[in-house]
């Protein structure tokens, strides 16, 4: 006796309905992922290894201080010290793909969800249902409509690390101070300025802590999706774990581990150099 309902016998026809009705549509999105990734990593990948590593640590000592600028040196040169330094540039490269894009369309979605009530109550139960999805599952509808390699695992972490960002741009505007506005109103400021002059500084506490958690997401999201022929370092890992090379496994570990620390690091230090600076000169 055959079950009634099976999701599968529905699922695979809408699926292959998509694939060749929507082929031109994603065959564009795909081509358009994969030349930005190959661009951003090709410039990444440019200079010399010692180049990069003075190139960063210079630019963090200039607009951060010396400490974060030291900080990058030990991360950058454990990278290449462990033979990981492709790999780990081009994990890079996958994250800030990865992290433009979902700023790209969280913040706006953020600002409108702060301000238009319905749009907030229509969004605010599809985060809540995609940030209790499992990370790994957001890969099959990827792998499905792109096939395998980078550019699913681009499209899947940038779904990935569109929910906190969304979701503390929304709740960073929603908090804005009511008698600043107010203030930029009567001055005669236009909307431009108040975006710019005021609700952006305010807010940008806030808004670093969501781009701190979609960067750490989207790393996380990059690492996995080495499953899928990603590529960086959780191919490496991945490589490690399948032949039972521990030591292999360990070094791309521990580079992810400075990978992250150091987007967490820098891009958090900048702000805080930045927020200093705003508040001597006032």
């Amino acid at each position: 006796m055959t079950d009634s309902f099976s999701p599968g016998s529905y699922l695979a026809p809408a699926v292959d309905w998509l694939n060749v009705h929507l082929h031109g549509l994603f065959s564009a999105i795909s081509q358009g992922v994969e030349a930005l990734l190959a661009m951003v990593q090709s410039v990444l990948l440019l200079p010399h290894p010692y180049l990069f590593i003075a190139i960063v640590v210079a630019a963090a000592a200039i607009w951060i201080n010396r400490k974060v600028a030291l900080f990058a040196l030990c991360m950058l040169a454990f990278c290449l010290c462990a033979g990981l330094w492709v790999a780990s540039i081009q994990t890079i490269a996958l994250v800030c793909v990865a992290v433009l894009i979902s700023v790209s369309i969280a913040f706006p979605l953020g600002v409108i969800a702060a301000r238009v009530k319905r749009v907030d109550e229509i969004i605010l139960p599809i985060l809540n249902i995609m940030q209790t999805v499992p990370p790994w599952v957001y890969l099959i509808p990827a792998v499905m409509l792109f096939s395998l390699g980078r550019v699913p695992a681009i499209i899947a972490t940038i779904v990935y690390g569109i929910p906190p960002m969304l979701r503390l741009t929304s709740l960073a505007f929603r908090q804005l101070p009511r008698d600043l506005l107010e203030l930029g109103q009567a001055s005669g400021a236009s909307p431009r300025d108040i975006l710019f002059k005021i609700e952006l500084p305010t807010a940008a506490p806030t808004l670093l802590v969501g781009l701190n958690q979609c960067i750490l997401m989207s790393l996380a999201m990059v690492v996995l999706a080495g499953l899928v022929g990603a590529g960086g370092l959780g191919a490496e890992v991945t490589r490690g774990l399948s032949r039972m090379e521990m030591g292999l496994g360990l070094r791309a570990g521990l580079a992810i581990v400075a990978i992250a620390l150091l987007l967490d690091r820098l891009p958090r230090g900048a702000l805080q150099r930045h927020s200093a600076g705003r508040a001597m000169a006032v």
